[in-house]
């Protein structure tokens, strides 16, 4: 593969942003050219770095993978004439990222309005959890919380009928990450027809909504509420599962439409009777998980190869990360240093054209870009 595309060549990123949404979307940024400066907190950085796995003497794995490509200025924006300087930087930015909670940058002279006057083409994109404006615009909170203030978190739900603890961030990336990126290129295409900037008020628990459309699509046909862990995609179906095999390992199972179901039926050799799932889906799901459980995993993928079925392995990050598919693809080909050790970098979620298969570059040490940038500024 060719070195990748650049489509954002020449685009200028200062990042305000810490911890996870902010630093993955300006890692997409810098991933397709942008140059991307990030603003530290002088002495310790931004706190991604502090957590472990430490990489090196004072950076987490973390902030590592997030914060690749990315050049580092320590800042006291406590500091007047420091924030002079980086007016001065905002000047001749395309685009500001900033993950305070509504009011910060207003209060260190950095808000929308008083940058915009000195770059009316800035597009200005603040992440929060809650928005800009509303009752809990200023509630602390995490991705827990956003899952459950949105109903997401109520739709699944464990043996016990408890919520399940989603295992990965979904608020941070989804409603956070993507949808900044998206709004970004939207307002930088309408400042290269129009010359005017936009302020983004990125919303991670806004954006949760569209990931339970069809949670909100039972709503609005009137049917209620739906039931935690009692629909189509959330344990309802024996046709949605996951199943025990034999040898303790698990299978997927997704024989959704009419054609994998009967696929599916053939060769687990389930009952005539029992293939009918919507007269008796508690039946048919016992029925199922029984004869899942006679053969180990191993027999079980033997049994489906080749067969449309929509059945896989329920397999550990490691063994994901080897699959000859995903290694095929070059997701994990390219390599970046971080403490003199080569290491793995994190495949941004865009489309390949636009990822450099090398991933060479590493995470900026703090102020690296001081002395370049700000000359002024004691490099601490």
């Amino acid at each position: 593969m060719a070195g990748a595309r650049k489509p954002l060549a020449g685009v200028r990123v200062i990042d305000f942003s810490t911890l996870l949404p902010g630093p993955m979307a300006t890692l997409i940024l810098a991933e397709a050219g942008a140059e991307v400066i990030k603003l530290e907190r002088p002495g310790s950085g931004e706190d991604m770095r502090a957590y472990p796995p430490m990489v090196t003497e004072d950076s987490g794995v973390n902030f590592a993978l997030l914060n690749r490509g990315k050049r580092s200025l320590a800042v006291d924006l406590k500091d007047p004439a420091a924030v002079e300087q980086v007016k001065a930087l905002i000047k001749d930015a395309d685009v500001l990222v900033e993950q305070f909670r509504p009011g910060v940058m207003d209060r260190l002279g950095l808000g929308y309005e008083a940058v915009r006057a000195l770059n009316p083409a800035l597009v200005y994109c603040s992440i929060t959890g809650f928005g800009q404006t509303g009752p809990k615009a200023n509630l602390a909170a995490h991705d827990l919380n956003y899952m459950s203030e949105t109903g997401i978190l109520n739709l699944g739900a464990d043996s016990r009928g408890d919520p399940v603890l989603p295992p990965v961030l979904v608020a941070d990336i989804g409603g956070g990450t993507m949808p900044a990126v998206i709004s970004i290129l939207l307002a930088l295409r309408e400042a290269e027809k129009t010359g005017e900037g936009a302020f983004l008020d990125v919303a991670m628990a806004d954006n949760l909504f569209a990931w339970g459309y069809w949670a909100l699509g039972e709503r609005a046909a009137g049917k209620g509420d739906p039931k935690p862990g009692g629909e189509l995609v959330t344990g309802g179906t024996p046709r949605y599962q996951v199943y025990r095999c034999a040898d303790g390992r698990w299978l997927a199972c997704a024989p959704l439409e009419p054609k994998f179901w009967a696929n599916f039926c053939e060769v687990i050799n389930l009952d005539p009777a029992l293939r009918d799932d919507a007269k008796d889906p508690a039946a048919t799901m016992a029925e199922v998980r029984a004869i899942i459980a006679s053969r180990t995993s191993a027999d079980w993928l033997a049994a489906f190869e080749g067969v449309d079925a929509c059945v896989t392995l329920v397999k550990s990050i490691s063994e994901a990360a080897d699959d000859p598919h995903f290694q095929q693809r070059g997701l994990f080909a390219g390599a970046m240093q971080a403490g003199g050790t080569a290491m793995t970098p994190l495949p941004p979620p865009i489309a390949p054209i636009y990822r450099d298969p090398e991933g060479g570059q590493s995470f900026p040490a703090l102020g690296d870009a001081n002395t370049d940038l700000m000359p002024d500024l004691r490099k601490e």
